[in-house]
């Protein structure tokens, strides 16, 4: 992929999405080596300093080799949202850097190059009633609540949206999609960037997926699932991780180490899916780059 450097201004910041496993980070560090700039992260899972094997953070070498910001942050228990990295991403831009913002959050991408709608904090209370209710009924139950117009906007598959959008409604009296048609401009519009968008043909990064998920066991994430069990919370952000709660099936006994292997390998996948579902419907005009 080292290939498109030379398309690529060197004054212009640089967005780099794409399905887990695709080697975004891998191009950030390229780009960032030939041509200057820091490595900004935007995958909602790499913020958390918990997991640095189970979600491929970049490698202390990676880290020596360019500047890199906004990685293993944010510790287990602390709030972060869309809103809390949005608001780290405009500071460093104050710094006059050349951003490279590499992940595979959709939401964090879109809010970048779309806006963010200014909406208020939810209460505490509010969310542990949403989590209860999300428990014992399940996501219909929220969806049926929810106003008109966000329910026929949002994807009645995505739970965690679901949610949002109900504690949305809950707290302010006003549904999302009014707040989001309230959006201010963007922070770093598409026009002003090197919008690029890593494509992978699925067999090719299925592959990918599973052999990189066995170095990560070789390499400690079982280890770094253990250290948190004392915390577990299967319904905190930072316990989504990509085969955290596969691998805490077996260290409860639940899964022998094959099946939590096979289990965790088939989670990605899924979540590979998707993030490549919302890419074609959300990042049309981002530029393409064909792997392999």
């Amino acid at each position: 992929m080292t290939d498109i450097l030379e398309d690529i201004d060197p004054g212009r910041p640089v967005l780099i999405a794409g399905p887990t496993a695709s080697g975004k980070s891998d191009l950030a560090l390229a780009i960032a080596r030939a041509q200057g700039g820091v490595v900004i992260n935007a995958d909602a899972l790499q913020v958390w300093s918990c997991w640095r094997v189970l979600t491929a953070r970049p490698s202390a070498a990676d880290e020596a080799a360019a500047p890199h910001a906004l990685y293993g942050h944010v510790h287990p228990g602390q709030a972060y949202s869309v809103g809390h990295w949005l608001r780290e991403v405009a500071a460093l831009l104050t710094g006059g850097i050349r951003p490279i913002i590499v992940g595979g959050t959709g939401l964090y991408l879109s809010a970048l190059t779309e806006g963010l709608a200014n909406i208020p904090a939810i209460p505490a209370d509010l969310r542990t009633l949403a989590d209860r209710r999300m428990a014992a009924e399940g996501p219909a139950a929220l969806l049926a609540e929810l106003d008109p117009a966000t329910r026929t906007r949002i994807d009645p598959l995505n739970p965690a949206r679901i949610q949002r959008a109900w504690e949305v409604l809950a707290a302010t009296g006003q549904g999302l999609a009014s707040w989001q048609a309230q959006t201010p401009p963007p922070l770093l519009p598409l026009t002003a960037c090197a919008a690029l968008l890593i494509e992978a043909d699925r067999d090719w990064l299925a592959d990918r997926i599973d052999r990189r998920f066995d170095r990560m066991l070789a390499e400690g994430a079982l280890e770094e699932v253990r250290a948190m069990l004392p915390l577990w919370d299967p319904a905190a952000p930072w316990a989504k991780a990509i085969g955290a709660p596969e691998l805490v099936a077996h260290l409860h006994g639940a899964l022998s180490p094959e099946a939590a292997r096979f289990a965790a390998q088939a989670a990605s996948r899924q979540y590979a899916k998707r993030q490549r579902t919302w890419f074609r419907s959300r990042m049309g005009a981002w530029h393409k780059i064909l792997r392999p």
